[in-house]
């Protein structure tokens, strides 16, 4: 499987000729060759993960494809299909397995209301935790997704949560919000935290793969 990361938090897996999906938000550039697009995967309703403008294009090019998300995406997305899923569902769509996990969004501040989130494990190799510490507990992750500034991140939490899943590899996603300078100082905590178990860190941009 391969897996490419794209601007912010989106996400693609290709398998066996087949596409996988994961968050495409405002920040991310029109996404091309979709032949081959087999689902959506939208973590929480936040449109830095998806937007309506994004959808469509991706639907225009490939209709039909099924697009899964909590209960909060399937209430703001009203006018698209959503099947709702929930931690601990798994989903199959060939050649793609998909679990979830988590089902919070992490606390930005107090005076916000909080919000449905799920975590995704792909083939039992990838896993992205959306805008989550959610840690798949018991799963072996060759390459983790690994959120690295948001609003509700603190990088000594990111750190701890890249400590406690103990993947084979990691890159940073979620990083729009960062300047360079600040990307690459949270790229090296979050090596750190990588190596501390073996694991190796990947430093990863827009259009940049990884084969699992």
């Amino acid at each position: 499987m391969r897996v490419t990361k794209y601007e912010h938090a989106t996400l693609r897996a290709d398998e066996a000729g087949k596409t996988l999906l994961i968050d495409p938000g405002v920040f991310t550039s029109p996404l091309d060759d979709l032949g081959g697009l087999v689902a959506i995967v939208l973590t929480h309703e936040h449109p830095d993960h998806w937007t309506p403008d994004q959808l469509d294009r991706i639907l225009k090019a490939a209709p039909g494809t099924p697009i899964y998300g909590p209960q909060g995406v399937a209430a703001a997305a009203a006018g698209y299909d959503i099947t709702v899923v929930n931690p601990g569902d798994t989903v199959t769509v060939e050649p793609f397995t998909l679990r979830f996990f988590g089902g919070r969004h992490e606390i930005i501040h107090s005076s916000m209301p909080t919000m449905d989130n799920v975590g995704v494990l792909v083939n039992d190799a990838l896993y992205y935790p959306g805008d989550s510490y959610s840690v798949p507990k018991g799963v072996d992750v060759t390459l983790l997704a690994a959120p690295i500034g948001a609003p509700w991140l603190k990088i000594g939490e990111a750190m701890d949560f890249v400590l406690a899943v103990k993947p084979k590899r990691a890159f940073g996603t979620h990083d729009m919000t960062l300047s360079v300078a600040g990307r690459d100082m949270h790229r090296a905590r979050l090596s750190w935290a990588t190596e501390q178990n073996g694991g190796t860190f990947l430093a990863l941009e827009p259009g940049d793969s990884d084969d699992i």
